[in-house]
């Protein structure tokens, strides 16, 4: 069974028309320029944003990294214990999340290093990781990932790669990646969709990510080169 189900969904003026499935295990990149409605998309899956038409139907857990946005500089909370209560949905009430769940969490996403700092204090890329990992606290069967390669670098871009697509073959987790760029992605993508001015589009990378497949979305003309095994839009 999928785990979302949109039927000729849309959310006017941005996006219309929209059926597919995302299935157990699936990693769709989600691609687009800024303002098309891509973390739009995710919140219908979440339930914060409402459909003007059509459907969707979720029918999993699902676990959020959110766009990054800098937490409060005097936020009086560690690291640990932001995920602390994100572990704490799930247990009953007045009763306190795992100590050694919460760890697992952190080291988990390399995250293990600040457990113990305040939040606030963190770096963008180090608080992107404190996002990661309470977004693994229910063991969500699905991932909804909104950019979250922002702030952090080269080699921390590939370890959260690496550690999503682990999920993606350990426990057939799916994942849907909100991304500017499918480069980083690229290895372990199965579909794209990609949301565009003029339309959208779904499918493999192969049949998405061409010269004339994105003339066409965007209503002017694109192309679509390989440099050293990397992909550029132009």
């Amino acid at each position: 069974m999928a785990l979302v189900s949109f039927t000729d969904a849309a959310v006017d003026p941005l996006w219309s028309g929209l059926s597919l499935d995302i299935q157990p295990g699936e990693f769709i990149a989600l691609l687009g320029p800024n303002g098309v409605g891509k973390s739009t998309l995710l919140g219908t899956i979440l339930g914060t944003r409402q459909l003007t038409g059509g459907r969707v139907d979720v029918n999993a857990r699902v676990g959020f990294i959110p766009q990054q946005r800098m937490f409060p500089a005097e936020l009086p909370m560690r690291a640990r214990d932001l995920v602390s209560l994100a572990l704490a949905h799930g247990v009953v009430r007045n009763r306190r999340a795992d100590r050694a769940r919460v760890d697992e969490l952190l080291a988990a996403v390399g995250a293990t290093g600040i457990a113990n700092r305040r939040v606030g204090r963190l770096s963008g890329g180090q608080q992107q990781l404190v996002r990661q990992a309470q977004a693994l606290a229910q063991d969500p069967q699905l991932i909804l990932a909104d950019e979250p390669l922002l702030s952090l670098d080269p080699a921390r871009q590939q370890a959260t790669v690496a550690h999503l697509q682990r999920l993606r073959k350990e426990r057939d987790t799916s994942i849907v990646f909100v991304t500017h760029s499918i480069n980083p992605v690229l290895d372990v993508v199965d579909h794209v969709l990609y949301l565009a001015p003029q339309g959208h589009v779904f499918g493999t990378v192969d049949e998405v990510m061409r010269s004339e497949v994105l003339s066409e979305l965007y209503g002017a003309e694109v192309k679509v080169v390989e440099i050293d095994g990397r992909m550029l839009v132009i």
